[in-house]
Parts: structure tokens; C-alpha cells; sequence
């Protein structure tokens, strides 16, 4: 069966974990001649399949010397056999009655997907270690970093290896502002027991995020508090993020600060340029993008910090190449990112010299002459000077644009420095000339 054989090439292509996730639930419901029809279990998969494997799919069979058409299709919703607890909650069978707490997961946010870089090593590796038991990091982790960096992904990550490793695992995965909310209902209801059993008594596995919310919730911080300092103590798991660190959280009480931090704390950095560069040359691939070694050295030099920017910029670059019926070149990008993030204007020794030039009313030719005239010498200094202070010219490199050796360039730099020291008007024009570079 054509089917059989396409599996039986990608299970060789793709991971063991991402080819069970993504190609195994796959099924193929009708095979007439050349044409297959594929049948997802709902509408998020099939779209995640559509959007990432299916043009792979499709290659596949080409390369099998089958020119097949491949539909893929949603499922019909049959009902789920579930076992009652008795008071019309729904559960599934072998599960404690107290079900699991799950926020909404994302399907690429697993560990085959998180990039690895030394800004992220330490958080990955804890977090890969506490999914699978290993103890090595100790029971307990904080992660702390600003938005986009992955602390969702990891954490997320964590959830997905434990559902697939040991689903039997009581776990509970929310955001602090919902074990809050919960908190509250259940003082309102006055069932405060069942929610402290549930998180006390029926939970192997707690993470909770965003942890700098709960400032100045003195009553979630207490209740919180109780909650980790038992699991802790019997050994149970424990993952908390949080936008800032530990120390720069305010209107936290210090007890509930300590118990939060008794276990590892890591802070997850922005990636450098090598871990940006492998992000964006996977995500292009997943989207079906190749990995044009100039676009991405173009997106890793420009898309510094938040993830997620990349992650919109390749969306837009994927979506206006395909408007238009190109590939995505660098052209492209441009268009696409600096409508993201804004143009970024290089500065140039020759982008100096041309405003130089025009703000002294001094002519190129006049700047690279021999004239000591102080209404040519002054701006030739002031020039040298910005460019060394915003260029990586040599002194050498930059004399050389003014038919100067570097003498005369260092010699130019001491003068207007000494100068700004001196001359308050001298300061100004320089920092009037900077503010005028940056624009």
C-alpha cells in the first residue's frame, strides 16, 4: 500500500518522537488509484500537518515514483468512552478522580523542537531532566527570562514528555492567575479542602506560570506556599516561570520567596547570533521555506531577543512569497521584517561623510583635499572622529577615506575629544550630529 510505503521513508527521514506525534496518528481511510485520502484525528492537527508535513508527504511519494494526490481530512467526532466519578464529571479511565489541570498546549512546543543555545542550556537540561525523573537538577526549578525567550516552550515541552512517558502522572500545568481564580472559588463555594486535596494530596507534578502576577496577593501567596512546601518536601516536581527573577519580584512575602527558590534557579538570555541563526534556518524549514544562508544571516542579525518576532516574520515572508509566486528571497524579507520591527539604518563611514558634508556645506572633494583651512579641517576631524565612533574602521581605513594616514586620524579624534571637554558648543554640535546619524 502506497501509504505503508510513505511511512515507511519518513519514519527513516523524521525523529522517532516527531514521526510518532505527527505521521503516526495518520490514517489512511481510501486509496483510489492514484489518490489518498488522509484522515486526522481534529482541525488543529490537520492544520498543523497541512502547514508543516504535508508538502513533505506529497514529496515523498514523488520520490517513491507514485505522482499520488494526497487530500487530508478531518475525522468524524465519534463520542469518547469515558468512566463518570459519580457526580457528572468526566474522566478518563485509570486517571485519579481529581483529573489533571492542563492549560491549553501547543503541538511544536516539545523538546525536539526547543533550539539549544548557551543562553538556554541550563533551563533545557533541568527541565528535559525533571520530565523523565532524573533528579540531577533536584526536584525544584525556577526558570525567569523577559517575553519570547521559551519559557512556555520548555515548560510546555515538559508536559508533552510526561503525557506521552507516564500519562498515568497526576499533573497540574496552569498560570498562577488561574490557580488564583481557582483559589477564590473555592472560598466562595466554601470547597477549599477538595482544592487543597487536589493540589496537595492528587497532584505528582505541579507547574505553575508566571509567578510575578501573584504580587501582592498575600492570600494566593500563602495558600501557594503551603502547597510547594508539601510537595518539596515529599518530592514530588515543581516548575515555576516568572517574567522577572526571584530578587526583582515586589509585594512577594519572603517565606513564600524562599520556598519558591529553594530548588535551581536559571534565567533564560536572549540567543546569540549562532542559536538565531539554527532557530530561524528550522523554522523556515518547517515551513516549507529551504534555509537560504543569506536570508538567514540577514533575519539573525535583525531579529535579536523575542522568538516569537521571528516566528511572525517568517509567517509574513512565507505569505507574501506565496501572493506573489516567488521564492523568498532577501528582497522579500526586508519588506517583511523592517514592516515588523522597523528599518534599521546602517551607519556608514561614507553615510558620515555625506552629512558631514552637507551640515558644514563642505563639498566630498573639499573633505579628501589637502586644505588646512579651518572651515575644512574642523569638519574633516569632526568626520573622523564619528566614524571611528560608529564604524569598526581602522584608523588606517578611515584616513584613507580622506587621503590621510592614521596619524592624522588619531591625531583628529584627541582634538575634537579635548574639544567637547573644553567647548560646551562643541559638545552640542557633536551630539546634535549623533541624534541627526541615528535618525
Amino acid at each position: 500500500m502506497l501509504w505503508n510505503s510513505i511511512k515507511t521513508s519518513l519514519h527513516g527521514t523524521l525523529s522517532e518522537s516527531e514521526f510518532n506525534l505527527w505521521i503516526k496518528p495518520l490514517e489512511c481511510r481510501k486509496q483510489d488509484g492514484q489518490a489518498l485520502e488522509l484522515v486526522g484525528p481534529d482541525r488543529f492537527f490537520c492544520a498543523w500537518i497541512e502547514d508543516r508535513y504535508l508538502g513533505l508527504i506529497r514529496n515523498t511519494a514523488k520520490e517513491l515514483g507514485e505522482f499520488a494526490s494526497i487530500q487530508l481530512k478531518v475525522a468524524e467526532s465519534r463520542p469518547v468512552q469515558v468512566a463518570s466519578n459519580g457526580s457528572g464529571q468526566l474522566r478518563l479511565p485509570g486517571i485519579a478522580s481529581g483529573g489533571p489541570r492542563l492549560r491549553s498546549l501547543h503541538p511544536a512546543f516539545t523538546f525536539e523542537q526547543f533550539m539549544v543555545g548557551e543562553s538556554n542550556l541550563l533551563a533545557q537540561s533541568a527541565c528535559h531532566a525533571l520530565a523523565t525523573g532524573d533528579t540531577t537538577y533536584g526536584n525544584c526549578l525556577f526558570m525567569n527570562s523577559s517575553t519570547g525567550l521559551g519559557k512556555s516552550h520548555l515548560t510546555q515541552a515538559v508536559v508533552h514528555q510526561v503525557l506521552r512517558s507516564a500519562p498515568s502522572t497526576r499533573l497540574h500545568y496552569l498560570t498562577a492567575q488561574q490557580f488564583s481564580a481557582e483559589m477564590v472559588k473555592g472560598i466562595r463555594s466554601n470547597s477549599m479542602e477538595q482544592f487543597s486535596n487536589k493540589y496537595v494530596n492528587d497532584c505528582d507534578m505541579l507547574l505553575v506560570e508566571d509567578i510575578h502576577t501573584l504580587t501582592g496577593k498575600n492570600k494566593t501567596q500563602e495558600e501557594l506556599n503551603t502547597v510547594l512546601d508539601y510537595l518539596l518536601k515529599s518530592g514530588r516536581r515543581v516548575i515555576l516561570t516568572s517574567a522577572l527573577a526571584p530578587s526583582k519580584i515586589a509585594g512577594i512575602d519572603d517565606d513564600f520567596r524562599s520556598r519558591m527558590t529553594s530548588g535551581l534557579v536559571t534565567g533564560i538570555e536572549s540567543p546569540d547570533y549562532a542559536t538565531r541563526a539554527r532557530i530561524i534556518r528550522h523554522k523556515l524549514q518547517l515551513h516549507g521555506l529551504g534555509g537560504d544562508d543569506d536570508l538567514v544571516g540577514f533575519m539573525a542579525e535583525t531579529l535579536k531577543g523575542d522568538i516569537r518576532r521571528m516566528e511572525s516574520a517568517i509567517i509574513g515572508i512565507k505569505a507574501k512569497s506565496r501572493l506573489h509566486n516567488v521564492p523568498p528571497d532577501l528582497s522579500i524579507a526586508k519588506e517583511v521584517i523592517y514592516g515588523l520591527v522597523g528599518r534599521s539604518i546602517e551607519i556608514t563611514g561614507e553615510s558620515i561623510r555625506d552629512l558631514i558634508g552637507d551640515q558644514f556645506r563642505v563639498s566630498i572633494d573639499d573633505l579628501c583635499s589637502r586644505s588646512r583651512k579651518r572651515s575644512v579641517t574642523f569638519p574633516r576631524q569632526m568626520a573622523m572622529y564619528l566614524t571611528r565612533k560608529y564604524t569598526s574602521h581602522s584608523l588606517a581605513d578611515i584616513g584613507s577615506m580622506y587621503n590621510r594616514d592614521h596619524s592624522t586620524v588619531l591625531y583628529a579624534i584627541k582634538t575634537i575629544t579635548k574639544d567637547m571637554s573644553r567647548e560646551t558648543s562643541i559638545r552640542e554640535q557633536v551630539e546634535l550630529l549623533c541624534t541627526k546619524l541615528k535618525r
